[in-house]
């Protein structure tokens, strides 16, 4: 596998946020949302076996493990170290950009797809498998990355059709004030949580926490 970096630091965004957590963060990515926070690694990463990349996650000693990137389903071997994350009693969380069918990941109690539905600021709004929504179970997350109305308007039109059954996450972009995409939400009483990017509110845009 192509890994961009691993660290150890809490995990910054969605339902497992606060978390202390072990990042496996691969290289590539097929989409290039606008607003991606993330570009260094489209270009940066070592080649990496499974096995050197559990030895190296088990010296943390942490008991969750995120998978992100880039898109880390673009890597195939990224389902073989998900499943032996899971064989080691790890609390696995796989975060995918949702341009890749999820099919073939686990399903698992121990394993959280982290799906993030590309809203209209990104650009790549019309690169999605919507079909990945029904796959989505009770203890998966769909996420949605808001700039603007246009971007909330939007997801709430996903959520209408596709009727997920998992929970929904909203997360301002950087810099836009939580409070506006909040007093939306409770406006409309929508079925969605509004969380910030803590990693960046503690430590700042800083790579490896």
């Amino acid at each position: 596998m192509n890994i961009c970096e691993i660290y150890s630091s809490i995990q910054g965004e969605g339902l497992d946020i606060g978390a202390p957590t072990v990042f496996v963060r691969t290289s590539g990515c097929p989409l290039k949302c606008k607003w991606c926070d993330t570009l260094f690694a489209f270009t940066e990463g070592e080649d990496m076996t499974v096995e050197e990349i559990l030895e190296t996650v088990q010296g943390y000693k942490v008991p969750r493990v995120c998978l992100t990137g880039g898109e880390p389903l673009i890597q195939k071997d990224s389902y073989k170290l998900a499943q032996k994350l899971l064989d080691l009693n790890y609390f696995v969380s796989v975060e995918t950009g949702g341009s890749i069918a999820i099919e073939d990941m686990p399903c698992v109690q121990n394993l959280r797809i982290v799906l993030d539905i590309k809203c209209p600021s990104s650009e790549m709004q019309d690169r999605m498998e919507f079909s990945n929504i029904e796959l989505l179970g009770p203890t998966d997350e769909l996420k949605f990355v808001i700039a603007d109305r246009k971007d909330y308007d939007y997801a709430k039109e996903i959520m209408s059709k596709h009727e997920p059954i998992c929970s929904i996450v909203m997360q301002p972009v950087w810099g836009n004030d939580i409070k506006v995409l909040a007093e939306w939400v409770i406006e409309d009483k929508l079925n969605a949580r509004v969380l910030p990017q803590l990693h960046k509110i503690i430590w700042g845009e800083k790579r490896g926490v």
